[in-house]
């Protein structure tokens, strides 16, 4: 793609880049190359043959059982034809062992246990060739070893990542005995929640067949069967997580455990440390909590969220992926703004924005999005590490962004008991204020760089574009309808939105010009004969056929109970449209190249010409969301088992209370010192792991004792929330900045510390909304002082906004002094902004950002100092922040109208030298 002559805005040319050629700078990724980059970045198998087969099948009935969940709750039938219908009733903790064995399946299949690379793997090579030049080749202890290492590589290794193991199919089958036990011996686990788990049966007395073989040992008839499942079954999530989630969660996991059991033999009376000490508990009593409960442990309250919301809100982000929308976002952001000063940047922050309400990983969403976006920033003049920051650093937004954001905001509705609506509410604001400061960073460096735009001619008008795919907006306007407007569940809102979603995409998939007549008739009549049905016979036309009775209704309830199911009819008249007609051509549908790609490759194997067939790409297109779903959700869900465990030790210990204390007196009373250590244990803990994990080990740790500093919690789990999000692009790891330097080209140190930086206003804004919680819409209710700390605030209503006197100072100046402070921090970074600025300009740039951003950070550090000197000081907080906050707009306008001047003279002087 071709870029603007930077004279024609006025600029002066891109810095070329003399070491890099014109290849390197040109060279796109393709989607094959994305999608290897991020399994080989995740190390994921790629699977072939009947082990693809087996993945796709069990993924997508993974998917068919939380879409069972969403629809009809944990009761729901299931027909079987000639046979009687099936129906299910689950308890809570059945259906997510069901959920959580889903995952571990896929987890043994997808992802290997070793590829050879491992400290285990590596010294056990390096024993044999040793034994072997000291004994030699036919030496029995040489060909010994050699035989085990051959076992061992057979059992254990996939160094290429394309085959399943003997021991991936042993965890297999024991999760599977694990949710069979769960679905078929509830009774008895009810029976073990009151009297223990030593009191259920033993192995043999499950599996009588094996008395001969194991009746003799005692450790079988010792413990019961539900004991050695949980202890399995433990050590499964624990392998799970290794796997995908690497060893460091395992042994934090793992050290939680362990502390469980043997945390009683730390002394009560070593300082602070002593605050940790635990009553002593047993290994039943432990296992019994983490795998036989809901409140706590694996299946605690992490995993019943992602029942009930993470994943359908996955699956719908999967659906809306293969149906197009990502490539659609990602030219829509280019239409609105590929023209103008640094365009492909912009409009990468735009399509990361986009696609970050779809995937919510920053890893796919920074090599899905970057696979299109790097390459252009690189042709228009960025470097490519700049190129990988920018993308890396707007796709890790994609987490905060309303409305879908990542899965932590879910258990962020569970944790903290609020509505998903208010949620999103709070959360706009500082993720605008982050995309907006991102936005800032990337004009400034086009004007230091001399960056155009892309040329007319690759891009397409807005308005064009957007009658070419508006639907894919419909959804996402449909979600926020159902969660703010109608104030639905999120699970509900979720499954509306999704089945509107498919329905679209039927219609859209049956329109053309030859087609459009007849799909409207279709429509009509169906949605005529169904009303019909309701007037005459009380029930839908599918009632009628089974052979159900029922009673008329008056034509308003019947037109409602159409209404009701209009995206299901929708969908039948663009099927039976695509019967009619299967060949047609869709102008307005593209599908992901992984729709056309899957489609063709099953006709080439059943020797049929299907990858043209209309009606087929339709259902390939559903049944690969479907198969999607299940890949993205296997490590979210597998995040929150694990992770669920730490806040079920804390639980089932009684650590809480006393880690609270050791917390609030290590920060000494200091609200800047708490909040520091929260910041900086966020970022550590989150290198490398998932931002939901981060967030639940860290919200059952920090969030009481920022709570207990007067913090609204909201606010306080937003804060938290927010540092998990920034460790994803933070050096040394930044996994985030890894994979966009694989797809840029480029440093990926480097990638990860330009990114760091741009996204440094990420780091300054939960400082600023945790001191001023207006600017996250929080209000403190009227009678706080009468309710318990975590009740103290509430979300802010129209009337609040009305109220200037409230308003004014709380809300307007606060958002306004972000947004001022997000330009000075750009200023700060970039070193640009009319023109080049000065080291000492930066540094007063730098201080207006802090005043006009967060001044109470500023003044409750210079009030700490006072304290550690004995001086109390009594001031008026508000008053004081506004006062501050004036004294960094007053700096700021003064430091840009000094820049502003300075550009002007360098302009005159080019000007008059010109001439």
């Amino acid at each position: 793609m071709n870029t603007n002559d930077p004279s024609d805005s006025g600029s002066d040319g891109p810095n070329d880049d003399q070491d890099r050629t014109t290849d390197d700078l040109t060279e796109e990724v393709s989607p094959e190359e994305a999608e290897e980059l991020i399994d080989e970045i995740e190390r994921r198998r790629s699977l072939q043959g009947g082990a693809a087969v087996a993945v796709a099948a069990i993924g997508i009935t993974f998917s068919v059982f939380q879409l069972f969940l969403a629809a009809r709750g944990f009761s729901f039938t299931i027909w079987l034809p000639i046979v009687d219908n099936w129906e299910v009733s689950l308890q809570l903790l059945q259906a997510n062992a069901v959920h959580v064995s889903f995952a571990l399946v896929l987890t043994f299949l997808l992802f290997p246990a070793s590829m050879g690379d491992g400290f285990v793997t590596r010294n056990l090579g390096r024993t044999v060739p040793a034994v072997s030049h000291r004994f030699g080749d036919q030496n029995p202890v040489t060909r010994l070893l050699a035989y085990t290492q051959a076992t061992f590589r057979w059992a254990f290794l996939d160094p290429n990542r394309e085959r399943v193991t003997p021991f991936d199919l042993l965890c297999i089958v024991a999760s599977i005995l694990s949710a069979i036990y769960f679905l078929t011996e509830f009774s008895e686990i009810q029976n073990m929640r009151v009297f223990g788990l030593m009191f259920g049966r033993p192995i043999t007395g499950v599996y009588p067949f094996l008395q001969p073989v194991l009746g003799g040992i005692p450790f079988v008839s010792e413990y019961s069967y539900a004991m050695a499942l949980g202890v399995i079954g433990v050590l499964l999530v624990l392998e799970a997580t290794r796997r995908t989630l690497g060893l460091p969660l395992m042994i934090i996991v793992a050290t939680f455990i362990v502390y469980a059991r043997w945390g009683y033999l730390i002394s009560e009376g070593t300082p602070l440390i002593g605050l940790l000490a635990v009553n002593e508990l047993t290994w039943p009593s432990i296992v019994q909590n983490l795998w036989y409960n809901t409140e706590n442990g694996v299946f605690g309250i992490p995993v019943t969220v992602s029942v009930s919301f993470i994943y359908i809100f996955i699956l719908f982000g999967a659906f809306l992926e293969m149906s197009g929308a990502g490539q659609w976002f990602i030219d829509l952001a280019y239409a609105a703004t590929g023209s103008r000063k640094g365009g492909p940047a912009k409009a990468s922050i735009l399509a990361s924005g986009f696609m970050g309400t779809i995937s919510g990983s920053s890893i796919a969403n920074t090599v899905t999005t970057g696979a299109f976006t790097i390459p252009l920033m690189k042709r228009s003049g960025y470097s490519p590490e700049f190129s990988g920051a920018v993308e890396s650093s707007a796709s890790s937004g994609g987490q905060i962004l309303p409305p879908v954001m990542g899965a932590a905001a879910f258990l962020m509705v569970q944790y903290t008991a609020t509505p998903f609506a208010d949620i999103i509410i709070l959360a706009t604001i500082p993720a605008i204020v982050f995309f907006f400061g991102v936005w800032v960073m990337v004009h400034l460096k086009a004007v230091e760089e001399g960056i155009g735009g892309v040329a007319d001619v690759d891009t397409v008008s807005l308005g064009t574009h957007l009658k070419r795919g508006w639907f894919y907006l419909v959804p996402i306007g449909l979600l926020l309808y159902y969660l703010i407007i109608e104030r639905l569940s999120v699970s509900r809102s979720a499954w509306f939105t999704l089945v509107a979603l498919v329905a679209l995409i039927s219609l859209v998939s049956a329109y053309s010009d030859e087609t459009r007549g007849r799909l409207l008739g279709i429509f009509v009549a169906i949605v005529g004969v169904e009303l019909a049905s309701y007037v005459f016979a009380g029930i839908p036309v599918t009632g009628l056929v089974t052979g159900a009775d029922g009673t008329g209704v008056p034509i308003g309830d019947a037109i409602d109970r159409v209404i009701s199911r209009i995206g299901w009819y929708a969908m039948l008249a663009g099927v039976l449209t695509l019967v009619s007609r299967p060949a047609i051509d869709a102008p307005l549908l593209n599908f992901n190249p992984t729709v056309q790609t899957t489609a063709d490759s099953i006709g080439d194997r059943t020797s049929r010409d299907l990858g043209d067939h209309q009606l087929f790409r339709l259902g390939t297109f559903v049944v690969k969301s479907m198969d999607e779903g299940a890949r993205t959700a296997v490590p979210v869900v597998i995040a929150v088992a694990a992770a669920g465990i730490i806040p079920g030790v804390i639980s089932v210990s009684g650590l809480g209370p006393n880690l609270t204390s050791l917390l609030l007196a290590l920060s000494g009373g200091s609200i800047v010192v708490m909040l520091l250590v929260t910041a900086v244990a966020s970022i550590i803990l989150g290198m490398g792991m998932p931002t939901t994990v981060t967030y639940i080990i860290l919200i059952s740790m920090l969030a009481t004792p920022l709570v207990e500093f007067g913090i609204p919690l909201l606010a306080a789990h937003l804060f938290i929330l927010y540092f998990g999000v920034i460790a994803d692009i933070t050096p040394p790891v930044a996994v985030a900045a890894y994979a966009a330097s694989g797809v840029a080209k480029s440093d990926p140190f480097e990638t990860g510390v330009k990114a760091f930086s741009l996204s440094l206003n990420k780091a300054i804004v939960p400082f600023a909304f945790v001191l001023a919680p207006g600017i996250v819409l929080l209000r403190e209710k009227a009678n706080a002082d009468e309710l318990p700390i975590r009740e103290q605030y509430r979300v802010v209503g129209f009337s609040d906004l009305t109220e200037l006197s409230y308003a004014v100072p709380e809300i307007v100046v606060p958002v306004i002094g972000v947004f001022l402070g997000v330009i000075a921090l750009g200023a700060t970074v970039i070193g640009t902004l009319y023109t080049s600025v000065n080291r000492a300009d930066r540094t007063g740039f730098a201080l207006s950002s802090l005043l006009l951003m967060a001044p109470r950070l500023l003044s409750a550090s210079v009030f700490d100092l006072l304290g550690l000197a004995g001086v109390t000081v009594s001031v008026d907080v508000l008053l004081l922040d506004l006062t501050l906050r004036g004294i960094g707009f007053t700096l700021f306008v003064v430091l840009v109208a000094k820049n502003y001047r300075e550009a002007t003279n360098v302009h005159e002087t080019r000007q008059a030298t010109v001439g």
